[in-house]
């Protein structure tokens, strides 16, 4: 028969392991209720509309869109930009001869070392949008202030350049996110445009050929998409004239991210 002093001493290790393990299932809630997310689509048959981790359905009330109408044939061109390396004044010109409207998600940075080709996107008729001020990851920010600031400095740099107030689009970095992201977001009036067309087109020293630009965008575009293209890629600036004639010998035509979210 166990004495009292073993009785206590077994009681108190069963206490300890019952908070151990309490402590672990609190510390997986609060990693799953605050865990990033990275934004990812998939295509389930060439030239079928695309699936991604998060609905339209339920991205809608965030005010955060992937991909436009199925039923209207219509493309959303837009780029991230985090440094300049030769192609943007190509990539414009493209742009302009079609009269292709597109959207640029800068960060801060390239506002501020870029003036002058920030300047022709916004008097061309391009969208200039938040792209954040250094590229971090948004998901590990849970704080709204935090999060409101990352994006106050680049609508300030934005604002003494161009004089008017930057359009309220936000896209996260890397595609990171949280549904508290996309709530702050809403709440500083941005929509959260993320995409449903994109490829490997950001490692410059690993640039793909024309070939394999054309067969990965192509067969992943279908009516709404919003196309994710990177400004520092050799290949897009190549590709951008062919590319847009592609686009529109298919019956495509080009639209401003206000006509994506209905404004």
């Amino acid at each position: 028969m166990q004495n009292i002093l073993e009785v206590i001493f077994l009681n108190k290790l069963k206490k300890a392991a019952l908070l151990s393990i309490c402590g672990i299932a609190i510390l997986f809630a609060n990693t799953v209720a605050f865990a990033g997310e990275s934004w990812g689509v998939y295509f389930p048959k060439d030239g079928g509309r695309p699936e991604a981790n998060a609905t339209a359905e339920h991205l809608a009330q965030f005010d955060a869109f992937y991909t436009g109408n199925e039923n209207d044939k219509v493309l959303y061109v837009t780029f991230d930009a985090g440094y300049e390396n030769g192609f943007t004044a190509p990539i414009l010109d493209v742009l302009k001869k079609h009269e292709v409207p597109a959207a640029f998600f800068l960060v801060g940075t390239y506002i501020r070392d870029e003036p002058e080709l920030v300047k022709r996107m916004v008097a061309e008729g391009h969208i200039v949008a938040n792209h954040t001020m250094k590229h971090p990851d948004m998901s590990k920010i849970a704080d709204f202030d935090a999060f409101a600031k990352e994006l106050a400095l680049v609508e300030d740099v934005y604002r003494d350049l161009i004089g008017e107030e930057i359009p309220k689009f936000y896209r996260p970095p890397g595609g990171t996110y949280s549904e508290t992201n996309l709530k702050h977001a809403q709440q500083l009036g941005y929509k959260t445009i993320f995409w449903s067309t994109a490829y490997k087109d950001w490692e410059i020293n690993n640039q793909p050929s024309h070939e394999e630009a054309f067969s990965k965008l192509m067969p992943r575009t279908t009516p709404g998409s919003v196309i994710l293209l990177h400004n520092v890629s050799k290949t897009n600036a190549e590709i951008m004239d062919d590319l847009i004639i592609r686009y529109k010998d298919l019956g495509y035509r080009f639209e401003t991210l206000n006509h994506l979210v209905g404004s």
